[in-house]
């Protein structure tokens, strides 16, 4: 006669895991959240609690744009909205996890900050897009290849051309700028960027008018060409001149209009 079996002992529940806690108190706060019947206190304190439960999930999303010219702290602040408009919007009867539903709302909140206020010059939203697609291609590519790709190998990998390649980089340069008093880093002294910007020569518009009207003083008389150098270049008055040359100041004037009407007529035949 066999022996009677003896029955296994139960066994004992596994202890729950950090996420199966978080999951499990976010449910419970959510019930409390969406309870009509609830005070407003309390709704407002499961929100709230909602929210720093699910901190760490921001900053998981944030750490995905490290290294991209944005403080860590600004990106997780960005992240924490899309966090609170996931929050006030998730419908638990979905069935779905809300970390699911939250990280694409947080991840889109953090490129919508780099799109739209993260550049220094404001450039076109396809060429911001563009620009984040040429750099995960480009650190893709490089793992891949060993070396850095080229613009066509860009252009193939995302599926444009290389011209848009290359406006894409150049774009790039648009999303930090440089202060023109930051100084250049050498030892020689507290240069600025200010100081290596040419400025526009104040003679250079007068250029073309003096190479226009060499040829016309040179058919001059000797006595007319020297009247206008006295007058023009020397700044004498019209008595000086006149005492000059040996002439009345009279004479100088007329011979001083009638010297600049015919060169203003020249001039304007000419063009």
């Amino acid at each position: 006669m066999d022996a009677p079996r003896t029955q296994d002992p139960p066994e004992l529940d596994a202890p729950l895991t950090g996420v199966e806690l978080t999951r499990a108190r976010s449910a419970e706060l959510f019930r409390d959240l969406h309870d009509p019947e609830a005070p407003q206190h309390q709704r407002e304190r499961a929100r709230d609690d909602l929210v720093h439960l699910h901190l760490p999930l921001v900053e998981h999303c944030a750490r995905r744009f490290r290294n991209r010219g944005e403080p860590f702290e600004d990106l997780v602040q960005v992240g924490t909205i899309g966090l609170i408009k996931s929050v006030d919007r998730f419908d638990t009867d979905r069935g779905v996890e809300f970390s699911t539903y939250a990280t694409p709302t947080i991840i889109g909140e953090i490129k919508r900050y780099f799109r739209d206020k993260g550049w220094a010059i404001r450039v076109p939203r396809r060429l911001q897009e563009l620009r984040m697609q040429i750099g995960s291609a480009t650190a893709e590519l490089t793992q891949s290849l060993g070396r850095s790709p080229t613009p066509r190998e860009l252009a193939e990998a995302i599926g444009c051309t290389v011209e848009e390649i290359i406006e894409g980089i150049e774009s790039s340069n648009a999303y930090s700028t440089l202060s023109l008093d930051a100084s250049d880093d050498s030892d020689d002294g507290a240069a600025s960027m200010l100081d290596a910007i040419g400025v526009d020569d104040a003679g250079l518009e007068h250029v073309e008018i003096r190479e226009s009207i060499k040829p016309l003083l040179d058919r001059l008389d000797p006595r007319e060409k020297k009247i206008l150098l006295l007058r023009f270049f020397k700044n004498m008055t019209q008595s000086q001149i006149a005492e000059e040359i040996g002439v009345s100041q009279m004479h100088v004037s007329r011979l001083l209009n009638r010297t600049l009407v015919q060169l203003r007529t020249s001039l304007e035949e000419a063009d």
